[in-house]
């Protein structure tokens, strides 16, 4: 019994401290490059948007580490880049909708795996959750692996931080909103907010009718963003919390439009990212710092005061454990669906470098998804009559050069290659060496077939594994749950409930309850349920 009243009186410390940690809102936009006023861009009315940017910090060199979501947010729910981890193909535990447009045999012989952090590696919000934090997901996932159970107390449509239990409970929720998704622009209707006349083409694009329109319904999606957002904002302010919970906006990778999406270009990896504190500090500020999707993990639970776990490769660039200003975000493209390829690269705050391991291969490759937007379809067409334009080299080459150099100071569309000026070979030579010291110090699984790295991730054969059963079982009058597999995570419930908590500590039962476990390794195949009853 005196076990027990410890075990009570630790915990009851443990929610009172978390008490007085911050909350934390994030608010992620799909596709979406930093096309807002803060950012000089004031075609779409965004007054929310421009309100947090007022009261916030709006950072002007912010990256993801793909130009797509899933890998992207596989390096922000676990502060890893996806080369470390095999999660750098898109989609690498569903095959593409786009499969039964395939007929290579070598495409078809891809495998459907997931990627596999290393043992004892977690979602950062699993570390949040077990310092006392309600954890919402509203509520895409997309890690590249199964969601697992222990990463969030909700995740769903319904995700809110009004669920939480105690409304002194400190809570980490998530909203994300698909409106300015690719998808958004597939056949669109003609654009009712912004006129395409407007709209300044980007010189890698024909100036058309048709790419005006779309890129122009880009931003009428943008207007309806703003509006979602500023929903969401009157919530936190009619809770009373506005004023004890840090705002993140961001997008979670550039704009869906091509050449943008899924490349390693500007267009395709920065982003849009706004912190707002509760004490407004440093309100209306710009920070001109590298930030790269692999510090938002570190970043967040640094702000929380939670310990940053060694596996993480990220580094926080706030709160207690900050680190110095970093010197370069590194950036990667894999297989995108269908269309295989293989690119690394690292940009300083002026000049990007990139390596193209597939040369032999052209830009595009073989997207059918991508393919459904009206401007992709003109762009094809003009590729195969040979209309475009110098400034367009990079849809109609047939090859990649071997290395490409970017001076985005000069030339922020990113068309003139300088890798072969000799007036810009130390810089050439400056951050190829960067690249290939990270490589060194950084595991690639991105650089081997996937037949072969499904070995890596599940030794010897690439089967699957399956984490093992947890054992439930009381000692001391307290249920302890354990499990054989080496950093599993374990959730647990009453039989009745809907609702999976994490498995931190022992606790007394209810008599007359069943309970219910399951534990959870990243990668793996989670374990059958296990139930005792009390």
């Amino acid at each position: 019994m005196t076990r027990w009243i410890v075990l009570l009186i630790l915990f009851s410390f443990i929610m009172h401290s978390s008490a007085q940690r911050p909350n934390i809102l994030w608010i992620t936009a799909e596709d979406l490059s930093p096309r807002l006023a803060c950012y000089g861009d004031s075609l779409a009315h965004t007054p929310n948007l421009n309100e947090l940017a007022r009261e916030g910090v709006v950072y002007t060199r912010a990256f993801s580490t793909y130009g797509v979501c899933a890998p992207s947010r596989h390096s922000i729910i676990m502060g890893m880049y996806p080369s470390s981890t095999g999660a750098g193909a898109m989609r690498t535990h569903v095959r593409t909708s786009a499969i039964k447009d395939i007929t290579d045999p070598e495409l078809l012989n891809i495998p459907v795996y997931e990627a596999t952090p290393p043992v004892g590696a977690k979602c950062f919000t699993e570390y949040l959750r077990q310092a006392g934090y309600y954890c919402t997901n509203n509520s895409k996932t997309d890690y590249q692996f199964k969601p697992p159970l222990t990463a969030w107390d909700e995740s769903n449509q319904t995700a809110h931080w009004r669920n939480r239990p105690d409304p002194d409970m400190p809570f980490f929720s998530v909203f994300n909103f698909e409106v300015t998704h690719e998808s958004k622009i597939h056949n669109p209707p003609s654009p009712s907010v912004i006129s395409p006349q407007d709209v300044l083409v980007p010189p890698y694009y024909p100036d058309t009718e048709t790419v005006r329109n779309d890129i122009a319904h880009h931003y009428d999606n943008i207007v309806a963003l703003d509006h979602q957002i500023g929903e969401l904002l009157n919530q936190l302010k009619d809770d009373g919390l506005l004023d004890n919970t840090i705002i993140f906006f961001y997008g979670d990778h550039g704009d869906g439009l091509p050449r943008a999406k899924r490349w390693v270009y500007d267009s395709g990896i920065q982003i849009p990212l706004i912190i707002r504190f509760p004490d407004q500090k440093l309100a209306g500020s710009k920070n001109n710092e590298l930030v790269s999707f692999v510090d938002f993990a570190p970043t967040i639970l640094s702000l929380c005061q939670v310990k940053i776990p060694d596996h993480m490769e990220g580094q926080a660039f706030l709160g207690s454990g900050k680190s110095e200003e970093r010197k370069y975000i590194y950036a990667f493209r894999d297989r995108m669906d269908p269309a295989f390829e293989t690119i690394r690269a690292v940009r300083d705050k002026r000049f990007k470098y990139i390596r193209n391991y597939r040369p032999e291969l052209p830009y595009i490759g073989f997207i059918p998804y991508r393919d459904r937007m009206l401007m992709m379809k003109e762009i094809n067409k003009m590729i195969e009559n040979g209309s475009l334009k110098k400034d367009q080299w990079q849809f109609y080459s047939k090859h990649k050069p071997l290395e490409e150099l970017y001076d985005t100071k000069n030339d922020p569309h990113e068309i003139h290659n300088l890798a072969s000026d000799p007036d810009y070979l130390d810089t050439l030579y400056t951050l190829r060496s960067a690249l290939e010291d990270f490589q060194l110090s950084h595991i690639d699984l991105g650089m081997m077939p996937e037949t072969e790295l499904i070995k890596i991730l599940w030794p010897p054969n690439g089967i699957q594994p399956k984490t093992d059963a947890p054992e439930i079982k009381i000692t001391d009058g307290l249920i302890n749950i354990s499990c054989t597999s080496e950093g599993a995570s374990i959730a647990y419930r009453e039989q009745n409930s809907d609702h999976w908590k994490l498995y931190t500590r022992p606790f007394p039962p209810k008599k007359g309850t069943t309970y219910e476990s399951q534990a959870i390794r990243l990668g793996w195949l989670p374990s059958d349920v296990s139930r005792k009853s009390y």
